[in-house]
Formats: C-alpha cells, structure tokens, sequence
C-alpha cells in the first residue's frame, strides 16, 4: 500500500462526501466532516479485506462484527446516513483508483468472523424438519440471560403494540399478546394452540388472563426449558403447556384459535400452503387464526437471499413474503380473511428499545456471549429498526377464521378496543 495514501481519504472517496461523518484508521489519517454526528474508525488493515472482497452490507458486516471496523457514535444513525443512494456511487474508474491507492493485497480473501453461519447448518432440504431445527438453534439458544436483557421482563421477541406514544416497551409487548386475544375473541375454557410460541408470553398471558387452555410449541430447547420454569413459577401449568416440538408435529386438533406471531417468516414460501392448510386442519369450525409476521412491502420481490447479513448471522434459511401473498395463501387454503393490520412504525420503535436495552447491559452482554455476537445483535437492531422506518420491511397482522358453509359467528364489526388484562405487571 503507498505510504502516501491516507486511509481515512480513502474512505471518504468511497462513502461519499458531504455526509455529516468522519473516517479515522490505523494509519493515523482523519478526514470527512469537522463536526461529524458519527465517526467510522478502521482500527484494523483486515477491515479493507472483508470491505474489497465483499462488498456492500456482507463486508461491512463482516468488518464490523469482528472488531476491525467501529462505529463511534450512533448505530441507527450511521447506518441510516449509509442508507442513502449516493453513498458508494463510485464510477468504474474511480472504483479502480481506489483499488490501486490500497493495493493488491486487499483484495485476499479472509475466513469470515466466527459467528458467521457456518456450512454445516446448510446440510439437507430447505425447511426439512432437521435444517429448520439447526436454524431456530443458531438464533434463538444463545443464552436465555443475554435475551432477557435485551427483551425486558416480558420476554416478548416479537414486535409490541405501543398503545400511546408514552407507553414503554414493557406495556406494548403486553398491549401485543392482549390484542391478539381479543382478535382471536378467548373466552374461557377455550383450547389455543401458539405456534412458534418463543419463551410463552402469548401462552402464559392467554392462560392467566383469559382463562384459555394454552398449548405452546417451539424448535428452541433454550426457550422451551425457560417457559416451562415460568408457567411453573405462575402456577399455570394446569392450564398452559410448552413443549419443545416441530409445530408440523403436533397431533392435537379441533382447537378454537390459533395464534402464530413470528413463526411464518420460518416457514419458507414453498411450506406456505402446506403450514396454512396445517392450521385450518387443526381448528374447530368457525375457528379464528390470527397470523403476526414480518413482511416485504411488494408481492413481486426474490423472497430467497442467501448471500446478506440476516441470513448469514441472524435468520439463517429466513424468508419473507409481501402480506397480499399471505393472504392469498390463506384464503386458497380455505380461511376467510376478515382483518388485516400493519405495524410497521411499532416494530422500528420496539427494535430501538431493545437496542437501547442492548447498550445498557452492553459489558454483560459481551461477557455472556463474546463481543463479536454482541456486534451481530447491535447491528441486527440497529438495521431492522431502520428497515421498518423506511418502509424496506413491514409487520402485519391478519385474522383469518374457519367458515362453514358461510358462517363465521363474528360480529358484524369488530372491535378490539376492550381489553381484559392490565397493561402492565402481570403477564411480565
């Protein structure tokens, strides 16, 4: 690399100039703006490696959660300022004069950080039973101690319902799993069945408050072992059930709702109708199922990206549909969907308050699981709270129910505004 090239220049070429940022490196360079809102450091030569030979998010991501590259400042900002059209807009050519000012040797592969998804977990069919299991494994049995600093006391992974702009996360992951049983209209003595049910909020919450008979299944022995403590803890266990099991696996039917709130983005478009048609088969007529899930804004985008940062670090064999697809799936199937809701602008808010519960119990977050996954989640946050701002990702919730021959036994209007539970305290 030329002695006379200053790194930090470099970076700013690349980037973008104009953009209220400063580049720091090792080689004691400074450049970009002289009252920068975040400062990008390269602390190490290796950063350039993953940043040239993967370009784009994958390389960035690469550099950063192995340390290589900080952020000082702001991740939501930063990322947000990196967001923009401009930045990298490089012409071939000045592609190329970069590439001579850092020399030959950036362009070296290198072995990606550790926490990277390894091949083995790419081993057998795409949502076989066995691929899906080491999938749910990679992301959800990292530590139960490490997610309840991130989620809070509720334990609730999944986006919250805020019910005012005051409300705290706490009370929205609540407002969450309570509007969802009143969708689902509990009355008690009912049987639901929560698919995907991660550490039982949805299931204790149902069981306490509505007096429902809850069954909870997930592919997470961390979140299984964790929600059955907890039932026990609440004395629930006569009336709520976790069990570790495949959602494919459960043999119980004739169920009068069913509520699955994070799963879908598991299930893979191609298991799409055999999961909706699963579900209606595991209902009692004029049952109602209510499906939360993340969601692409357009019907028409590849639903498979192997190669980005979400799937390589954080939802390995991930894939997310635009709701009209759902929808159709549903109805196709045999449901009639009857409600349909988008919580975009919640899930941005509920992504920054866990980010902001990361960064508070940051020291024992890396003591817990290693700096380099701390950095996996801190980045994971920050993007996905950016991604449900700027209308890259969506949430939606559709309430779909079992006719027979035409009836429902809904009202002619819902409404979901009364709730049973408090709002806060009791299912935390």
């Amino acid at each position: 690399m030329p002695a006379q090239t200053p790194l930090a220049q470099v970076m700013a070429t690349v980037v973008g100039h104009g953009l209220p940022i400063a580049f720091t490196a090792f080689d004691g360079s400074r450049a970009g703006a002289s009252d920068p809102v975040t400062t990008i450091a390269l602390r190490d030569p290796r950063a350039l490696n993953y940043l040239a030979t993967a370009p784009g998010e994958l390389g960035l991501a690469r550099a950063y959660v192995s340390g290589y590259l900080d952020v000082e400042g702001d991740t939501y900002t930063t990322l947000r300022l990196l967001a923009r059209e401009t930045v990298g807009s490089l012409t071939p050519l000045e592609r190329l004069s970069v590439l001579r000012q850092l020399g030959p040797k950036v362009l070296r592969p290198l072995p990606p950080p550790p926490e990277e998804v390894r091949p083995g977990l790419w081993w057998g069919l795409r949502h076989s039973l066995a691929r899906d299991s080491r999938a749910i494994s990679h992301h959800y049995d990292v530590s139960n101690r490490f997610y309840e600093w991130i989620l809070g006391p509720t334990m609730a992974y999944t986006c919250a319902v805020y019910p005012g702009p005051d409300a705290t996360l706490d009370e929205a992951q609540i407002e969450k799993v309570d509007l969802v049983c009143r969708k689902l209209d509990l009355q008690p003595g009912q049987r639901l069945l929560d698919v995907g049910c991660g550490w039982g909020t949805m299931v204790a919450h149902a069981a306490e408050h509505y007096g429902v008979k809850v069954l909870g299944v997930t592919l997470s022995r961390q979140q299984a072992e964790w929600g059955q403590k907890h039932l026990a803890d609440r004395g629930l266990t006569d009336r709520a059930e976790i069990r570790y099991q495949d959602y494919r696996h459960v043999t119980e039917t004739g169920f009068d709702a069913i509520s699955s709130i994070g799963l879908t983005e598991h299930i893979g478009a191609a298991n799409l109708p055999s999961y909706a048609a699963f579900l209606l088969r595991k209902l009692r007529p004029q049952g109602r199922l209510l499906n939360h899930s993340i969601t692409r804004p357009t019907t028409t985008a590849s639903v498979k990206r192997t190669g980005g940062f979400i799937n390589r670090y954080v939802f390995p064999d991930g894939e997310l549909e635009g709701v009209g697809k759902i929808i159709q799936v549903l109805q196709d199937s045999g449901f009639e969907v009857r409600h349909e809701e988008n919580f975009r602008e919640h899930y941005a808010r509920t992504c920054l308050a866990w980010s902001k519960n990361l960064d508070a119990h940051w020291d024992e977050a890396v003591a817990e699981v290693g700096e380099g996954r701390a950095r996996v989640w801190r980045l994971y946050l920050a993007g996905s709270s950016l991604g449900f701002d700027q209308r890259r990702i969506e949430l939606h919730q559709v309430l779909a129910v079992k006719t027979t021959e035409g009836r429902a036994e809904m009202p002619l209007r819902l409404d979901f505004s009364k709730r049973l539970a408090p709002l806060a305290g009791a299912s935390a």
